[in-house]
């Protein structure tokens, strides 16, 4: 059984932005929401971010920083962070993952990996 003591459960939602996009300059703007709970038994601060986002083309931009929005919150155990951010693509679908560099309170460091998700314009059916 891995060690549960240090865990983080996050959670993507993507949408797509259709006011922020357009199709004939290869501009597709998606939003997506991250909820970041600390599932683990120590309180850990979210440091710092690793995204890979793949278009369809399977051009890779890799984007790193320091915390989220502006943000580096602190997770006691049980408690989360939402925030909304966004990506913008030259294809309609792409994908988002990646990982926070957490730290324990500790000083234990850990990753919280970002698990796959879809960013793609909605498909209307006629």
């Amino acid at each position: 059984m891995p060690d549960q003591k240090y865990h983080i459960t996050v959670a993507p939602r993507a949408s797509y932005v259709p006011e922020q996009s357009d199709a004939e300059s290869d501009r597709y703007a998606f939003a997506y929401t991250i909820t970041i709970t600390n599932t683990g038994d120590v309180p850990a601060q979210l440091i710092s971010r690793h995204w890979v986002i793949t278009d369809a083309n399977n051009l890779v931009q890799e984007v790193k920083g320091q915390g989220v929005v502006g943000a580096q919150p602190k997770l006691r155990p049980g408690e989360s962070f939402e925030y909304t951010s966004g990506s913008v693509l030259t294809t309609p679908v792409g994908t988002m993952r990646g990982a926070y560099q957490m730290v324990a309170e500790d000083g234990t460091r850990f990753d919280a990996s970002i698990p796959e998700f879809t960013l793609s314009v909605p498909r209307v059916l006629h």
